[in-house]
């Protein structure tokens, strides 16, 4: 029996990198798709993996795999910033509270049309951060492109006093969840 090609709908190096660390071999196929919905932010992570996952299978065949990830404070969703002045707003919203990041995983296979979705959560603490750590944080440029404006794997990592939760999801991809609905699909 050969082995099904899997199909990673997105262009992430966080999430190709988290991919090839669990040992998978895949390809990489990321679709633009409309990503301006309004709801409640477990939903809309759900939404997107989906609307993800069938964009690329319209592309290619095999197991497509696609995620979405956002982070809630006060249960409403912080995207990523728009600018430097966003992304220290939402630092110092973020500064001395609790959030959490939500990331919606769809799977599905092109060739049977089955899908399996999941919502994984993370808590996430942030110890008070001073002004000049928030100023010195975006001028590196890393918060630009991230959902609420921080890599827990990077430098805002020292921001973080708790976690409750998976570290992989709070990254943009949740091996653990992963790796089950993999298995699932014979991969």
């Amino acid at each position: 029996m050969a082995e099904k090609r899997l199909i990673l709908a997105s262009g992430s190096p966080r999430r190709s990198e988290l991919l090839s660390k669990m040992g998978y071999t895949f390809e990489t196929c990321a679709q633009d798709v409309d990503e301006h919905i309004s709801g409640v932010p477990s939903e809309i992570v759900r939404t997107l993996a989906v609307r993800k996952a069938h964009a690329a299978a319209e592309h290619t065949s095999g197991v497509v795999i696609a995620s979405d990830t956002l982070v809630s404070l006060d249960s409403k969703p912080l995207g990523k910033p728009a600018n430097a002045e966003d992304a220290k707003r939402m630092l110092r919203a973020l500064s001395n509270r609790e959030h959490e990041v939500f990331t919606g995983v769809c799977v599905l296979d092109t060739e049977t049309g089955r899908e399996e979705v999941r919502v994984e959560r993370t808590g996430v603490h942030f110890r008070p951060i001073a002004e000049t750590e928030i100023e010195e944080y975006v001028q590196t440029g890393e918060p630009m492109d991230k959902a609420g404006a921080y890599a827990i794997q990077g430098g805002a990592g020292v921001f973080v006093d708790a976690l409750d939760g998976s570290f992989s999801n709070v990254m943009g991809f949740p091996t653990k969840a992963v790796r089950e609905m993999l298995s699932h699909f014979g991969l």
